[in-house]
């Protein structure tokens, strides 16, 4: 498949503009944007497995190279952004792929169901979730602890996620959480943000994926 029309980016991009297309349209995508019983979630689930398989061929240059020539051994060009479903778009496959070809199934995770394909990018979204999350002052260190910051924005969420902060840290009031003392509960609990943010209430993980998202597209139009 058109990994770059995934991306909606052109074939040309640079590594930072295929990076920034990813967090746009994994944002966009991810699945815990709408209730875990909604109609959309396995269209979402599986679109959001195809933005990962996009990223992680394009983000590595070698594993880009392989696909850049495998792509044009089979003839595949054109313009790779616009409007049509990439779902549709495929590369030429051929029947008998000729002696020097390029095995297909090198591209992408090469997942042998749709739990290791849907755990592979729940990690690879973490770790530029977290990246995000660091830019906008969530986060912080190696291990992606969650800030004050963080825990300011959660909290005001909804009340189901003061429920799940109170509920996680044992002796933490409301009124605490709310204050000071949260840094000391965050840091003696350990978790990155990335785990915190799994075991939100769907309707807060959805809030802080738009949020995200709105930040990702005004900066995607503020660098063109």
């Amino acid at each position: 498949m058109d990994y770059y029309k995934i991306l909606d980016i052109s074939p040309n991009a640079t590594q930072q503009q295929v990076r920034d297309a990813y967090k746009k349209q994994a944002l966009k995508s991810h699945p815990d944007r709408v209730p875990s019983d909604s109609p959309e979630r396995p269209a979402r689930t599986k679109k959001f497995q195809k933005i990962n398989d996009a990223y992680y061929t394009l983000s590595d240059p070698s594993r880009r190279r392989d696909y850049d020539s495998a792509r044009s051994f089979h003839g595949f060009s054109g313009n790779s952004t616009g409007d049509s479903d990439p779902e549709e778009e495929e590369i030429p496959r051929p029947r008998a792929p000729p002696k020097g070809g390029f095995p297909w199934s090198s591209f992408g995770f090469g997942a042998k169901d749709d739990h290791e394909e849907e755990k592979f990018s729940n990690e690879q979204f973490g770790s530029v979730f977290e990246e995000m999350l660091r830019d906008e002052g969530l986060a912080e260190g190696q291990e992606a602890k969650p800030t004050g910051k963080f825990w300011s924005l959660v909290g005001g969420l909804s009340g189901g996620a003061m429920g799940f902060i109170v509920a996680n840290f044992p002796g933490a009031l409301a009124g605490a959480v709310a204050g000071n003392r949260l840094g000391a509960v965050r840091d003696a609990r350990g978790k990155s943000v990335y785990s915190v943010f799994q075991e939100l209430p769907q309707g807060d993980k959805a809030k802080l994926l738009s949020e995200l998202a709105a930040k990702a597209f005004a900066h995607a139009i503020g660098s063109q």
